[in-house]
């Protein structure tokens, strides 16, 4: 395998991959034997697209990539390509209200893939990253998104508290998800173009980060759990956010 290439494991993350185009796809591995229509989605995928297949044995499968199930299934990609800032910001005026999510030094694989997919799910127009002390784009990440990674733009900023200077001066609202925030998500107006925050799994917000919101929100805490899995969180407000908006 070319090192310079990423690994796409899963039949969710290489579909999407195939059907979007994006990353682009050099070829597919797929393990002997396997059968069923997954399978067969595959292979018709990658012949419409002109994608070699390739067949190999299920133990060098795991052995490419450690750690992460392959569902007997991956694709050998281009790295992913992160976006520059401006690219979100323009895909933010095509229609509707804006809405681009922020990762504040989200540091585990499993809960910024999980955020893709949400944001993704829920018509996000992008997503920031900084650069240092976060996860990045990865194989894993990449499974755990089940493919929303082919449907999100992601910038990656050296400065994040640069970046939410920029979106507020390009009229974004930018929103804090705190659990001591002042209002709760459903007393807030979301309807406005908007930068939905989200804290690291330990932290929370970072200070400077904190210091450039117009509003903490906090989701109302009923039962005796302190806290909620950031990716749970992230759905919610989210869900929220779309049914203020309206559906259409």
């Amino acid at each position: 395998m070319d090192k310079k290439l990423q690994i796409i494991p899963g039949f969710h993350a290489t579909r999407e991959a195939l059907r979007r185009g994006y990353p682009k796809i050099h070829e597919i591995w797929m393990s002997q034997g396997k059968r069923g229509p997954r399978r067969k989605e595959i292979l018709l995928l990658s012949k419409e697209k002109g994608i070699p297949v390739v067949i190999k044995r299920s133990q060098e499968l795991d052995k490419t990539l450690t750690g992460t199930k392959n569902q007997g299934i991956m694709a050998m990609a281009e790295p992913f390509a992160y976006r520059d800032l401006n690219d979100i910001i323009r895909l933010s005026r095509n229609d509707g209200y804006g809405l681009v999510i922020v990762a504040d030094h989200i540091t585990d694989e499993g809960n910024l893939g999980a955020l893709i997919r949400s944001a993704a799910f829920f018509g996000a127009q992008g997503m920031i990253l900084p650069k240092d002390r976060s996860a990045k784009v990865t194989d894993r990440v990449m499974k755990r998104s089940s493919g929303a990674c082919a449907h999100l733009s992601v910038a990656m900023e050296v400065n994040l508290g640069r970046a939410l200077d920029i979106l507020n001066k390009e009229g974004f609202w930018i929103i804090g998800a705190e659990g001591e925030g002042e209002e709760t998500l459903y007393d807030f107006d979301w309807k406005r173009d908007l930068a939905l925050i989200l804290g690291s799994e330990d932290r929370g917000l970072s200070r400077s980060v904190r210091d450039r919101c117009h509003q903490l929100v906090r989701i109302p805490r009923l039962g005796q759990v302190d806290s909620l899995n950031v990716s749970v969180a992230c759905g919610i407000i989210l869900s929220e956010i779309t049914r203020q908006r309206g559906f259409a």
